[in-house]
């Protein structure tokens, strides 16, 4: 026996969606920026320093005088030879006049006037201690600076930036259906039968 049977056969709608991805990209163009330095005001004062170095008695020690310096020691000299002889004459004619006293003026004054006096000498340096003499003075050195600020400039630029929004396609891929079939369905009534 066959049973009648009604079958369905359906199908679900399938949806399709094609997305593009936005695209953005942005640029970042670099700063403008300048930068000037004035130099700064140096100002430098400076004293030399000074050296003085005076050997004038340590050449006169070792007896190299200028000829001026002789000439002025040979005047001391005369001079004060000249002040010796006259004291050494008037007491010598003093004590002439003086003969009856006692003693032997004359001979004593022959041998005063014929013997120069011995020569007297000691240990010594040529030139002397300290005949050099030596005076320093040290430089000095002033400055004076003045900073200058340097001078900055600097222009912003704006990013380009480009953006393409995305899009999505939706669309039906497939559509839905429904099939429905009748098998061994029979009908029948007056005057009339039919099977499906």
């Amino acid at each position: 026996m066959q049973l009648p049977q009604i079958r369905l056969q359906s199908q679900m709608a399938n949806i399709q969606i094609n997305q593009t991805p936005a695209q953005q990209s942005i640029q970042q163009n670099n700063a403008i920026q300048t930068i000037k330095q004035p130099k700064a005001d140096l100002d430098i004062q400076r004293t030399p320093s000074k050296l003085t170095i005076d050997q004038t008695q340590a050449w006169e020690d070792m007896d190299l005088k200028p000829i001026s310096r002789r000439i002025e020691e040979a005047a001391q000299l005369g001079k004060q030879a000249v002040l010796k002889g006259i004291a050494r004459r008037a007491r010598q004619g003093d004590e002439l006049m003086k003969i009856e006293n006692n003693g032997n003026p004359i001979a004593r004054q022959a041998k005063e006037n014929g013997f120069d006096e011995p020569k007297q000498f000691n240990i010594g340096w040529i030139p002397s201690a300290g005949a050099v003499k030596i005076d320093y003075q040290p430089s000095s050195v002033e400055v004076n600076i003045q900073p200058r600020k340097p001078i900055i400039e600097s222009t912003v630029q704006k990013p380009n930036i480009d953006y393409k929004p995305g899009e999505v396609d939706i669309s039906l891929k497939q559509r839905n259906e429904l099939h429905i079939d009748f098998i061994n369905l029979d009908l029948g009534g007056a005057n009339f039968e039919t099977t499906i």
